[in-house]
C-alpha cells in the first residue's frame, strides 16, 4: 500500500456547503468512521471539517522517526475495512496513514471532505435547532455535530522557566522539524511518554549527546513485533475469514488485560515480573541506570509502553538518563534541579496532549450561552462518554471516559458511530429537531463509572498520570471490558433524553 497521501487540493478548492444535517469537525479514525457510517444509512447531507491540508488526524500529524502503533495492526483497523496486506504485526505511521486513505478512497469520502477549513467557533442556535459553526473558511449551519476531533491533537508544552530564551531548536514530537538536522548534535528530551520511547532510539545513535529529562520511568515490556510474511497475506486475502479470526484472538488477548488492570490485584505481579526482566535482560551491567528506569507504582497505572529499542539506546555512552527535574532553560544549556547545566543544540518535546482539557471545549457553545471548558470547568463528563447536558444534538467521539489503557480505540469509535447513527435515525423516524440528554442522567452515569474506577490500577496504582485530571479524577478511561461499552451503547435510549419536535419537516438529503 502505498504511503503517499492523495492530493487535497480537489477538496480544499471545493466551497463549503452552507447547511448540512450533520457537520462532523475533524477526519482521523473518528471522523471517518462517522461518515463511513452516515453513508450507510444514505445519509450523504453531511460535511467533513478538517483544519489541516488532508485526511489522518493523529496519524497525520505524528511524523517523529519510529512512530508506530502499540495495538497489533489486525485490531487497529476499522471491522468493516480490513487491511490484508498489514506488513508488519504493529503498523507504523506511514502505513497507518496509507490505510486511512484507502478507506476514505474505497467508500468516496473525498468529496465530502473539506480541508483548511479549521472550527473556531461553534454555537447552539434554539431558535433554528442548528448549530452555527464557524470556520476561517466561512460559516456551516447544521442540524447535528459531531466532534471526531479526539484527545491526540493538540501537543502539550511544559512550562520551563527561560525556555523562551533558548536559541537552539525547539520542537514538539508531534510537530516534527525535519528540516532540522540532529546529526552530531547535544539532544534535550524532556518526556517519557510512548512518543519518546519510539523516537528516542532513532535519534541517538547519530547524537553528540542525548540526555532524556525524566520525572517519572514507564513500565516498558517486550515488543512482539515481527513482519508478517506474504503467504500470510496471501492467505488474509484470499480467506478473509482467516483475517477475521486473527483479529478476534488479538482483541480478546487485550481484552484479559483488564483482569489485572482491574481489580484483580494478584495478576498484577505477571506483567511486572516481565518488565523487570525485560529492563534487566536489555541492561545487564548498570544497576544505576536500572534503578532510574524502574518505576515505583503499578503496571498499567500509567500508559504500558513496548519496546525493544528504548533501553539499549539508553545504555548507550553518548546516552544519559536525569531525574533530577528541570530548573531552568538558558540560551544554549538546560540546568537540572540539582544545579547542574547541560549544554544543548536541540530541545524534543515528549510531553504528550491535552487530554482533560481538550481544545474543542473552548470553541462549543451550548443551549445556556456558555463553552463547553466552562461546564467541564470541573471536570469533563458525558453520557454514554457521547452526549452532553445543555448541548443539544452534539455528538463527541473519544469522549470522556471512552479511552482505553488495553485494548484498540477503534473498537470504541465504532461502538460510538453506531450509536450517533441510531440517535439520527430516531431523530428523522420521531419528527425530532433536538437530542439532549437529561442532566440527572449524566450525573448519574458519571457517578457509576468513577465508582468503578476506584480499586482499579488506573485510579489507585500510585501515580499521576495524564488519564486523570487536575482534580485527580479519571475522566479518561472507561472501566471496564469494551464489550460492556459496546452492549450499552447499541441502540439510543430516547428515554435518558429530553426530545423537541422539529421546528419545520426537515429537507430532503441534498448531498454536498
Amino acid at each position: 500500500m502505498s504511503t503517499t497521501a492523495a492530493s487535497p487540493q480537489s477538496i480544499t478548492t471545493a466551497p463549503l456547503p452552507p447547511e448540512v444535517r450533520v457537520a462532523i469537525v475533524g477526519s482521523g479514525f473518528s471522523g471517518i468512521g462517522m461518515a463511513v457510517g452516515l453513508l450507510e444509512d444514505d445519509e450523504r447531507n453531511f460535511v467533513i471539517l478538517e483544519q489541516a491540508d488532508d485526511i489522518g488526524g493523529t496519524w497525520r500529524d505524528n511524523v517523529y522517526p519510529g512512530c508506530a502503533c502499540d495495538v497489533p495492526s489486525h485490531m487497529y483497523s476499522f471491522s468493516f475495512a480490513p487491511n490484508p496486506d498489514w506488513s508488519r504485526s504493529f503498523a507504523t505511521q506511514p502505513e497507518i496513514w496509507a490505510y486511512q486513505q484507502k478507506v476514505v478512497e474505497r467508500f468516496g469520502l473525498r468529496p465530502y471532505v473539506r480541508t483548511g477549513a479549521e472550527v473556531t467557533d461553534a454555537r447552539w442556535d434554539a431558535d433554528r435547532q442548528r448549530w452555527i459553526v464557524e470556520t476561517v473558511r466561512g460559516t456551516v449551519v447544521a442540524q447535528f455535530l459531531v466532534a471526531g476531533t479526539g484527545p491526540l491533537c493538540e501537543p502539550k508544552y511544559p512550562d520551563l522557566p527561560g525556555l523562551d530564551t533558548f536559541e537552539g531548536t525547539v520542537f514538539h514530537s508531534a510537530r516534527w522539524d525535519h528540516d532540522h538536522d540532529l546529526d552530531g548534535e547535544r539532544i534535550a528530551v524532556i518526556g517519557t511518554g510512548a512518543s519518546a520511547i519510539q523516537f528516542v532510539p532513532k535519534i541517538q545513535p547519530a547524537a553528540r549527546s542525548l540526555v532524556l529529562f525524566q520525572r517519572t520511568p514507564p513500565w516498558v515490556l517486550p515488543r512482539p513485533d515481527r513482519p508478517i510474511t506474504g503467504v500470510e497475506r496471501a492467505l488474509f486475502r484470499r480467506v478473509p475469514a482467516l483475517q477475521k479470526l486473527a483479529r478476534l484472538g488479538v482483541y480478546l488477548t487485550r481484552e484479559s488485560f483488564v483482569l489485572s488492570f482491574n481489580h484483580v490485584a494478584r495478576l498484577r505481579g505477571l506483567p511486572r515480573v516481565i518488565a523487570l526482566q525485560h529492563l534487566k535482560r536489555q541492561i545487564p551491567q548498570d544497576a544505576e541506570l536500572r534503578a532510574k528506569l524502574t518505576p515505583d507504582y503499578q503496571v498499567g497505572c500509567k500508559r504500558v509502553l513496548i519496546s525493544n529499542e528504548y533501553f539499549p539506546a539508553l545504555n548507550a555512552p553518548n546516552a544519559d538518563v536525569n531525574t533530577n527535574g528541570i530548573r531552568e532553560v538558558r540560551p544554549h544549556s538546560v540546568v537540572d534541579g540539582a544545579g547542574v547545566e547541560h549544554e544543548v543544540d536541540t530541545i524534543i518535546h515528549g510531553t504528550g496532549f491535552h487530554v482533560t482539557d481538550q481544545p474543542i471545549a473552548d470553541r462549543l457553545v451550548g443551549a445556556d450561552g456558555r463553552r463547553l471548558a466552562e461546564h467541564w470547568d470541573q471536570g469533563m463528563e458525558a453520557y454514554r462518554g457521547t452526549t452532553i447536558a445543555g448541548f443539544p444534538n452534539l455528538f463527541m467521539l473519544v469522549g470522556p471516559n471512552t479511552g482505553l489503557g488495553h485494548n484498540s480505540i477503534i473498537y470504541m469509535i465504532e461502538s460510538q458511530v453506531g450509536y450517533v447513527r441510531d440517535a439520527l435515525r430516531k431523530a428523522r423516524a420521531r419528527g425530532v429537531g433536538a437530542f439532549v440528554p437529561r442532566e440527572p442522567v449524566v450525573e448519574a452515569e458519571n457517578d457509576e463509572i468513577q465508582r468503578r474506577l476506584q480499586g482499579t490500577v488506573w485510579t489507585d496504582g500510585g501515580c499521576a498520570s495524564w488519564y486523570q485530571d487536575a482534580r485527580g479524577r479519571n475522566t479518561t478511561l472507561w472501566p471496564d471490558f469494551t464489550f460492556l461499552y459496546r452492549r450499552r451503547v447499541s441502540a439510543f435510549d430516547e428515554e435518558s433524553y429530553e426530545a423537541t419536535p422539529a421546528l419545520a419537516p426537515e429537507r430532503e438529503t441534498v448531498g454536498v
